[in-house]
């Protein structure tokens, strides 16, 4: 028998078979005695698929979309997505050469991030991977490596624009940043491109990440439009492509409200419409990374021991911080909260008591749930971490204590056979 975990905040995919949790129609149960045991990821492909074709739906035509590696680079993953993006974001060398290694093609890679070293930026021109420029330093530097024998740099100028994307997880423009060149050095880039031996693409202009604000995301897209339209005048060439950061965020905590697509997607389509005339044949890429994959994923733990401390309950599993550095509240949160938690192999009972659920190492800051309401659960079972997809395993301290790393798994039907 197979419902959905309607019960859950931003869980309405998922599917429980028979009180357990399923992912691809498999129990989580059967997918983690196959796999090996826990800690492990999984990753629901058929809800990356979903969450593919609702952006399709709901955006332009016209608008690509870009996949920021950074948000999880699990090769599998990237090979899913190779064949179902428009193209990919990287912030490293290593991000480049995990997408090599599945066969993404070079022309729709590009490059940004401050601090790129030398010897990342000359694998960048010698496979023609876009360099979006960070400053006036890393531009000089770039030129450096234009030669008769590769090709001839391509770069675009990441914006730091004189606004911020109002109410997000992480500014990311507006203000002094290290991200990007300030908006009013541009024209003076601009101008230095043309003098030197390079390619010029177009711009990337990233305001903000992890935005539930609809209005705000919204109210955003007119001063990035007329921006670019301003610097597009005063380029050496066309501005063949143009990267827009999304900073579509995914609800992870009590009262969060997702962001209405289709509302974004038709005021984006307005925009575009207004300002067709300096953009001319622009292709526009959205990038998008948490958006993409963050609610596909679930990282399971195995209950190991439950004690009693003065009255509180704690469930002691394999799994932690080291692992799922977001879920303990130490990857940026201010006031630390709960992502939704679940005993996976429980679904159909009710909670019955208060607990928090943490980890085997010897800190007080390895905490994946405080204090929530569970089902009764006891050694063997296993503990969900859900919108866990995104900014997990590669974004936590896993040499912390030397304990093995995680499994990780995408899930697709065809796993059941």
């Amino acid at each position: 028998m197979s419902r959905h975990v309607e019960e859950l905040p931003c869980m309405r995919t998922f599917t429980v078979r028979d009180g357990c949790l399923a992912l691809g129609g498999t129990p989580v149960t059967e997918l983690v005695a196959k796999a090996g045991g826990t800690p492990i990821y999984l990753y629901d492909q058929l809800m990356l698929e979903t969450r593919i074709a609702e952006l399709r739906c709901a955006l332009p035509g016209s608008i690509a979309l870009h996949y920021a590696v950074k948000a999880n680079p699990m090769p599998a993953l990237l090979e899913f997505l190779a064949g179902r993006v428009d193209g990919f974001d990287i912030a490293s060398a290593g991000e480049l050469e995990r997408l090599r290694a599945v066969g993404a093609a070079p022309e729709r890679i590009s490059f940004a991030g401050p601090g790129k070293r030398d010897e990342e930026l000359a694998t960048a021109v010698e496979h023609g991977v876009t360099l979006h420029i960070e400053s006036a330093g890393e531009l000089e530097r770039v030129a450096t490596f234009a030669s008769p024998r590769r090709p001839t740099p391509r770069v675009a100028l990441r914006i730091n624009p004189d606004f911020e994307l109002k109410r997000s997880g992480m500014r990311m423009a507006g203000g002094p940043q290290p991200f990007g060149i300030d908006a009013e050095c541009v024209p003076q880039l601009l101008r230095r491109i043309d003098a030197l031996p390079l390619a010029f693409e177009g711009f990337h202009l990233f305001a903000g990440s992890q935005n539930l604000r609809t209005d705000l995301l919204i109210e955003a897209l007119e001063p990035m439009f007329q921006l670019i339209g301003e610097l597009a005048a005063q380029a050496p060439g066309p501005v063949r492509h143009l990267t827009l950061g999304g900073g579509l965020g995914i609800p992870y905590f009590p009262g969060d409200e997702p962001v209405n697509l289709p509302a974004y997607g038709q005021s984006l389509g307005a925009c575009l419409a207004r300002h067709a005339a300096p953009l001319g044949e622009t292709r526009i890429a959205l990038e998008l990374g948490r958006y993409l994959v963050g609610e596909a994923g679930v990282y399971l733990a195995r209950v190991i021991d439950r004690k009693v401390s003065r009255g509180e309950v704690y469930l002691v599993t394999d799994g932690g911080m080291h692992h799922h550095l977001a879920a303990s509240g130490n990857l940026g949160q201010v006031v630390r909260r709960n992502f939704p938690v679940a005993v996976a192999n429980r679904m159909d009972e009710p909670a019955r008591e208060t607990v928090s659920v943490v980890g085997p190492l010897c800190t007080p800051l390895d905490r994946l749930a405080e204090r929530v309401e569970l089902p009764t659960a006891e050694p063997g079972d296993l503990i969900a971490v859900f919108q866990s997809g995104a900014y997990g395993l590669t974004a936590s301290p896993i040499h912390f204590l030397s304990h093995p790393p995680p499994r990780e798994q995408l899930v697709s039907p065809a796993t059941q056979e």
